[in-house]
């Protein structure tokens, strides 16, 4: 029998830095604008709501920020994560490409999220903070946060898009076990939250309308801030230790990638891989093929307009410059509830209008296929986001079974699918469709861009 092959660093090995590509890149990212007076922001203008260090990692200019202590003790529970070689997909295919994924669904809450949500609870709890707000779809990064916050003492609420609330309820009870009040957005306890529902009594939600709701929430409070689980540089350059060990353990491999492929909602997760392998592009140690891959029911990047947008759908955020569908946008239900944004991080929008990755969009149908294939020779059954960069990963594999070549192909699996099962079983029973956004609905959207 094939055997997967598995790279594990020790504990001593965990990097100890996270990296920010900003330094690196040929020319910086545009500011966020204040939607006011449409000048930069400033440190003043996130303080309601961000702690000031993390404020200070979203602005800064170093190539790396040391992570702290406190935090890596957290990281240790499950990190370093592990890199797989997926031998018995690679058989499955009859391919010569080599396919490795590395695997963040060990983490206490099944995802790559608390990267992320770990250091934001132990900032804002360092500068006195009681309690996170946030906003999450599927609910990977409301359990991650729900997580942080019990960990380090702090109080979460938590609005979930309604259509993923509905679809997942083994989420919502995760978050409730670590301590975390959940709502339904949009919900009746915000000015947003009412008016979606007045103009739209049965919303199945979106990120955005969540994110209106649970800043609207943190601005008005005392001691309460908000936390985002993806789109900001903060979080990306949190999520970097995910490319950082997946070079070490490419060492370890005696391997070099050629293809590198992950799924993108708002961004974490890709630029947490893909970011140190661009570092390593850009001094040319290494020339993978960097690629996104994003859902068809929500291109961003592959159909979306690169403009100034609200990262929200109530215009309480500041202006990015980013792809966008329009703040507007409602997508449709789909099962990867984590990829339904509006916009994809500013970071990667302005990579990807230097030239230095590229991005696809799949359909929800062969996303599901490709996870089914994956689940019957590799052993885990993965969340329906990272179906998406399988789905690409198997494309290139196939492609390289019809003209020979040995490429290296490289994914991050960012979760497994134990609480997301129901839409397997949609999948399963021949009721999944495809949701493609139509050309009128994308116009409409993007009509109300700023």
């Amino acid at each position: 029998m094939v055997e997967r092959t598995k790279y594990i660093l020790d504990e001593a090995d965990m990097p100890t830095r996270w990296y920010n590509v900003i330094p690196d890149l040929p020319e910086p990212p545009p500011p966020p604008l204040h939607p006011g007076t449409r000048e930069p922001v400033g440190p003043d203008d996130l303080a309601p709501l961000f702690p000031q260090a993390l404020i200070a990692q979203e602005v800064t200019t170093e190539r790396y920020v040391d992570i702290p202590e406190e935090v890596q003790d957290v990281y240790r529970l499950w990190r370093p994560s592990p890199l797989f070689r997926a031998r018995r997909l690679e058989k499955a295919l009859g391919t010569p490409a080599r396919i490795y994924y590395k695997y963040e669904g060990v983490s206490p809450v099944g995802s790559h999220k608390p990267n992320t949500a770990v250091p934001q609870a132990f900032y804002n709890a360092a500068e006195g903070v009681t309690r996170l707000t946030t906003e999450t779809g599927a609910g990977q990064w409301g359990s991650a946060l729900a997580f942080a916050c019990a960990t380090f003492g702090l109080e979460c609420e938590v609005w979930q898009v309604r259509a993923s609330y509905d679809q997942k309820p083994y989420r919502k009870l995760m978050m409730e076990t670590f301590g975390a009040t959940v709502h339904p957005s949009p919900s009746t306890l915000t000015g947003s939250g009412r008016a979606i529902l007045a103009a739209d009594p049965d919303s199945t939600g979106s990120l955005g309308i969540a994110i209106s709701e649970a800043v609207e929430q943190a601005a008005q409070a005392e001691n309460t801030r908000y936390a985002l689980g993806s789109v900001l540089n903060h979080v990306l350059l949190h999520q970097t230790i995910i490319g950082e060990e997946a070079l070490k353990q490419f060492e370890l491999a005696g391997d070099t990638p050629d293809v590198l492929v992950g799924c993108t909602g708002g961004g974490s997760n890709f630029g947490g891989l893909a970011f140190p392998f661009l570092r390593e592009k850009l001094a040319g140690r290494m020339d993978p093929v960097i690629r996104a891959v994003e859902p068809a029911a929500c291109p961003s990047l592959t159909r979306g307009k690169y403009a100034y947008d609200f990262g929200d759908t109530a215009g309480l955020t500041p202006l990015l410059k980013m792809h966008t569908l329009g703040h507007d946008f409602i997508p449709d239900p789909i099962h990867a509830g984590g990829l339904r944004y509006h916009g994809m991080s500013p970071l990667i929008s302005h990579i990807h209008e230097l030239g230095l990755i590229d991005a696809i969009a799949i359909g929800q149908e062969d996303c599901f296929a490709a996870g089914v294939r994956f689940a019957r020779t590799e052993g885990i059954i993965p969340a329906p986001e990272p179906t998406h960069a399988l789905a690409a990963c198997i494309q290139e594999a196939l492609r390289c079974k019809e003209t020979g070549e040995e490429k290296v192909i490289l994914t991050a699996l960012c979760g497994h699918a134990h609480l997301d099962l129901p839409a397997y079983g949609a999948y399963l029973a021949g009721e999944m469709v495809d949701n493609n956004l139509s050309e009128a609905a994308l116009e409409k959207s993007l009509a109300g861009l700023p």
